[in-house]
């Protein structure tokens, strides 16, 4: 499956998005819904910033989606 490169919020959200569809197509339910996108950011380019958590987990909830997607 060819999926975007997490890079930026757009991308983040064309990702899950696409992985979303993916598993209601495959008829794959009771999947947890992606992370949130943070509401907090300060816009000062913070060491340890909420985005960067917020791709780190968008990442992980790529990895466990993949792993039901496929065999």
């Amino acid at each position: 499956m060819n999926l975007p490169e997490l890079t930026d919020a757009a991308s983040a959200r064309e990702l899950t998005q696409r992985l979303g569809d993916r598993l209601r197509d495959q008829g794959i339910a009771g999947f947890r819904a992606p992370p949130p996108e943070p509401t907090t950011c300060c816009g000062r380019g913070c060491n340890g910033c909420v985005w960067e958590s917020y791709f780190a987990a968008v990442g992980w909830w790529r990895d466990d989606a993949l792993e039901l997607l496929e065999p």
